[in-house]
């Protein structure tokens, strides 16, 4: 068979969440830094097309990413990463950098040993260090020190048609959250209302970025509210998350950015000190430990580090070819599927 394009996936998800790690060819991605590589992805046509190759049907899902693995610009790093959604090329992602460093030594890219092994990854939001517990030549479980997240505005509020006036937080955790209270929508964060929930966060994500353009303070190439996420506390304390993910998911996993946004928003209202730990859950009930391990600042701005633990797991490996006569190659999605928010994808592709 002559393809015109053939990549190597390893499958890997982490607490539930699918995040597929391209080990084999992948391109040359543009680019002096992990950012510079981010925006290309996201600006440059072949970077949308590489992007929708991995991510739309007939090819890709409707659930999970695809983490482009890249040579490190950074030389304290290990290997870099950019993550591809249907709807752009992400920044940080708490859930795919366990997958990424699952895969990096379960593949043996990098050597594991045991019982502890220490990946960094260079990512565009910064520097993430992976501690990996390993045995019998299996990764266990991961603890990231995540990049430095911060309070944009607290209690900022929005006037929806649905909800009247609903309040938020804009905090960045490896990008741009905001952060709900599920009590909000007058609903609760379970799998029965997956569907009402990320039809409600595709309507506040596109409402608030109209409303408050942002953009990281010394990284351009990260901006706008890549994600609305609703919270909750549990009864034993645990916090509850659902993150919805554009053009019509929820995260299967508790969010590892997310939780890093919500972390920092806890601390700029007392609610956490350094060292305190807590656990958070997902829809779907999976669960990481979210630490704050230290404060520190960025841009003259209040900030903490935080720490995200989980696991991930290999379950797969699969190869990813183009027909150059494929008239699909562009990819596509639909509503049925993919929420009503797709006929944005169909829009720019499949006119």
């Amino acid at each position: 068979m002559r393809w015109k394009r053939t990549m190597q996936l390893l499958d890997v998800h982490c607490e539930g969440e699918i995040g597929k790690v391209a080990i084999g060819g992948v391109p040359k991605i543009p680019g002096d830094s992990i950012a510079d590589q981010l925006h290309w992805l996201n600006t440059d046509p072949k970077g949308e097309e590489l992007r929708r190759f991995l991510v739309l049907e007939p090819r890709g899902a409707p659930i999970g990413s695809v983490n482009l693995l890249l040579p490190a610009k950074n030389p304290a790093a290990d290997a870099g990463f950019v993550i591809l959604q249907p709807d752009q090329a992400h920044a940080s992602s708490g859930s795919n950098s366990i997958c990424v460093t699952t895969a990096l030594l379960e593949s043996g890219i990098v050597e594991m040993h045991e019982p502890e092994t220490v990946v960094t990854l260079d990512t565009a939001a910064g520097l993430v260090k992976a501690v990996a517990t390993c045995c019998d030549g299996r990764c266990e479980s991961v603890r990231l020190t995540m990049v430095p997240s911060f309070v944009h505005a607290l209690d900022q509020v929005i006037d929806m048609p649905d909800w009247g006036r609903v309040t938020f937080d804009l905090c960045f955790g490896g990008v741009f959250y905001a952060l709900v209270d599920v009590s909000a929508l007058g609903t609760t964060i379970a799998p029965e209302n997956a569907r009402q929930l990320v039809e409600a966060g595709m309507k506040l994500k596109q409402a608030i970025n109209e409303a408050m353009p942002v953009v990281h303070p010394l990284i351009p190439a990260i901006s706008g509210i890549a994600y609305v996420m609703f919270r909750d506390v549990d009864p034993d304390g645990a916090v509850r998350t659902c993150t919805t993910m554009w053009p019509g998911r929820v995260d299967r996993s508790p969010c590892g950015t997310g939780n890093s946004a919500n972390l920092a928003a806890l601390h700029a209202r007392g609610k956490v000190r350094v060292g305190d730990v807590f656990k958070s859950r997902s829809i779907i009930g999976s669960q990481f430990e979210v630490g704050l391990s230290a404060v520190t600042e960025v841009a003259g701005r209040p900030a903490v580090i935080p720490t995200i633990s989980g696991r991930g797991f290999t379950y797969g490996l699969h190869q990813v070819s183009l027909d150059p006569f494929d008239p699909l190659a562009d990819g596509f999605a639909l509503t049925d599927v993919w929420g009503p928010s797709a006929g944005a994808i169909a829009g720019r592709k499949n006119s």
